[in-house]
């Protein structure tokens, strides 16, 4: 059920690594209705100073799973990954049941399978402690990142110029810059 697309990055990826990944992220699939097509897109990278990183994505039909980790082994960092993906289908499908219980429609819930209720998880409530509004300017990505600096800010949001849309751009862990665009 699940497809695989794994890439590894200054790592060769072996038989015994492609198994492994394929073993742990499978299990997954119990938690999936049987008609899903699912693709994993698989990145494991290891740097110079010899830590390994794995960041796994599933994209599903009203959920994207999404969960990295990073160490100096790269099969537990499979293992802790498969678990944080295995926590977010609990916690979503915690908080789909619970909304089920109060609407009746089918539409939202037939991608994942019903959660026994050991599984579920208490969630705690979210609470919005603070709204701002803001005005959306329209420049390029440049400007955006000079704003954001100027503002001292990790992300800044902006009305692209060229072609209308929404985007964001953002500073990474990494130090650099990423910009995330709208349809």
């Amino acid at each position: 059920m699940i497809k695989f697309n794994i890439r590894g990055e200054n790592i060769e990826v072996t038989d015994s690594i492609r198994s492994y990944v394929e073993e742990k992220i499978s299990k997954l699939e119990k938690y999936f209705t049987e008609n899903q097509e699912l693709t994993a897109h698989v990145n494991l990278k290891v740097y110079a100073e010899k830590t390994s990183k794995v960041e796994v994505t599933i994209p599903a039909k009203n959920i994207t799973l999404r969960a990295e980790d990073t160490s100096q082994e790269l099969y537990g960092s499979v293992d802790l990954v498969q678990e944080k993906l295995e926590r977010q289908i609990r916690k979503y499908k915690t908080k789909v049941q619970k909304k089920r219980n109060h609407v009746a429609t089918g539409k939202v819930f037939d991608t994942f399978v019903e959660l026994a209720p050991e599984e579920e998880i208490e969630e705690a409530n979210i609470d919005i402690v603070r709204t701002k509004n803001i005005d959306l300017k329209p420049m390029d990505a440049e400007e955006a990142v000079l704003q954001m600096d100027l503002i001292d800010h990790d992300f800044f949001i902006f009305t692209d110029g060229e072609t209308g849309a929404t985007s964001i751009v953002y500073r990474r862990e990494d130090g650099n810059i990423g910009l995330i665009e709208t349809n």
